[in-house]
């Protein structure tokens, strides 16, 4: 329970307006909730938490499991013979003897290219429009692309597909870190954005496991990369189905009843981060480009995720230069996605338990990164070596050093357009780490042992480390400022939180660390 909330019983005389319209340019919770605190049921609200966990999580789990399942099982496709098929690998005609991978590359870069430019229109109208209906359509459409790609013949029609997969996969990211901030309080948001970017790792094992599968496929009128699009389109159209049903706020959540619909709103009040407003406001917009917090964060992101880019598109490929087998090659996947899981759950409740630790984990969290590049760089790659191997496994900690920028971009930004398009903003970012990373694997230098990728790769996550650091400062020092100029009035807080006003705007907001 957020302090300054009264939770010893449910106050009669507090309104319950039936509707959960738009009210001007404030938030949808005033329409709830007014601008008075009320006094709420702790059990009532601890039951109201709990149906939005169980509806909210596994839903997120299982969606951006799938956008992650999607662009990770280029790489195992490629294995699987895509790259002939496609020709997506051919002779270097600069180096005889040697193959140009440069095609598979930006096979791989270019759905972030798509992403690019999908994703400040979603979050548009995802703040515009009703949730559940444009999370439907958009899902259904990708599923029917990804399946798409079964069709594909040359490598301009995989770069085509790819472009327009990236675009429309773009909602699911930005939709999921915005509805999280309008359902939890900040300290929770930590464990929450963690649930359901953790399936990163748990989606490295289930789509490594599928694809060993698919490997054991031996005949059929398909090839075996062909089949592995085609289940994941399946699997995609029937979260599209389900998505139709996803509600747009606590406010007309329909799996709560309507006492628990007022206490999941009113318990956010304290924390002034809003629910949801559906008007767009330029200032906010404005504020996003001008805030040195929002440019830190995007620079930690871009830096963090250029490890992904290599990781997800040729990790199977590389784990095959050791001297292992395809099949041996995708299980080795498994270790790398547990690390993930583990890394990215365990600092998300660290970071939801106590207060202020989430850039100090972020910083321990990017140093076995850095330490796993330098193991497979500088290790001997002979025959089935292990150190280059547990040297990528240990990389898995980049996860949890992705989930905790999400999570400190997230709950430190309020104003709805301003979140909405700070979420963007942050996956932009993301986007370009992903088209910096493939851009970094030099097929030419594998003897060399790639040394642009991990060099590279290394310098990254110092660039990360020196950002957070910075970010530090400039949380403590805004706090520190906001609170040497105000006198604390709790009537002017309760009837501040739902305004929609910005971080920056509202005296009563407190960065968390």
């Amino acid at each position: 329970m957020e302090k300054g909330i009264d939770v010893q019983g449910m106050d009669a005389d507090a309104p319950r307006l039936a509707g959960a319209e738009p009210v001007g340019d404030k938030d949808v919770a005033i329409a709830m909730v007014g601008e008075e605190g009320h006094v709420v049921d702790s059990a009532i609200v601890q039951r109201a938490v709990r149906k939005i966990d169980w509806f909210l999580i596994p839903t997120m789990t299982i969606g951006y499991g799938l956008v992650y399942y999607d662009k990770a099982i280029l790489g195992s496709a490629a294995l699987f013979g895509m790259t002939t098929d496609l020709k997506l690998s051919v002779p270097d005609p600069r180096h005889p003897g040697a193959v140009d991978t440069s095609r598979l590359s930006w096979a791989t870069s270019i759905f972030y290219f798509g992403m690019l430019g999908g994703l400040y229109p979603m979050s548009y109208a995802l703040q515009r429009f009703e949730t559940g209906r444009v999370l439907g359509c958009v899902v259904v459409l990708w599923s029917l692309i990804c399946m798409l790609t079964a069709a594909v013949t040359s490598h301009q029609g995989l770069y085509t597909q790819r472009f327009f997969l990236g675009f429309i996969e773009s909602v699911i990211p930005t939709g999921f870190m915005t509805i999280i901030t309008g359902y939890y309080t900040q300290q929770e948001q930590s464990l929450r954005q963690s649930w359901w970017f953790s399936s990163t790792g748990l989606w490295t094992i289930i789509g490594g496991a599928l694809n060993y599968g698919f490997a054991q496929i031996t005949g059929g009128g398909l090839h075996r990369w062909q089949y592995i699009y085609l289940l994941a389109g399946c699997l995609t159209f029937l979260f599209g189905l389900f998505c139709f049903a996803m509600p747009s706020s606590p406010v007309s959540a329909w799996f709560l009843t309507k006492d628990e619909r007022f206490a999941a709103v009113e318990r956010l009040r304290y924390g002034q981060t809003g629910v949801r407003c559906t008007k767009f406001k330029t200032s906010q917009l404005r504020e996003v480009v001008l805030d040195i917090k929002i440019w830190l964060i995007a620079i930690m992101m871009a830096s963090a995720y250029t490890v992904n880019g290599a990781v997800s598109g040729f990790g199977p490929l590389i784990v095959s230069t050791f001297g292992w087998t395809t099949l041996e090659s995708i299980v080795f996947q498994f270790p790398l996605g547990g690390l993930c899981l583990i890394a990215i759950l365990l600092t998300g409740w660290l970071g939801s338990r106590y207060p202020n630790i989430r850039i100090l984990m972020l910083i321990f969290c990017c140093l076995p990164v850095i330490a796993g590049c330098a193991v497979i760089w500088r290790s001997q790659w002979t025959y089935h070596a292990a150190a280059p191997v547990v040297g990528y496994t240990i990389t898995g900690t980049f996860g949890a050093v992705v989930s905790l920028i999400i999570t400190i971009g997230m709950s430190n930004v309020a104003g709805h357009t301003k979140k909405s398009f700070t979420s963007a903003t942050i996956f932009v970012a993301y986007c370009v780490g992903n088209i910096i990373g493939p851009q970094l694997i030099k097929s030419q230098t594998k003897a060399s042992h790639y040394p642009e990728l991990w060099l590279g790769l290394i310098i990254c996550y110092c660039i990360t480390i020196l950002s957070s650091i910075t970010l530090f400062v400039v949380l403590r020092y805004e706090n520190r400022k906001k609170e040497s100029v105000m006198v604390e009035d709790e009537t002017e807080r309760a009837k501040l939180a739902f305004q929609d006003l910005t971080d920056k705007e509202n005296p009563y907001f407190r960065y968390v660390m």
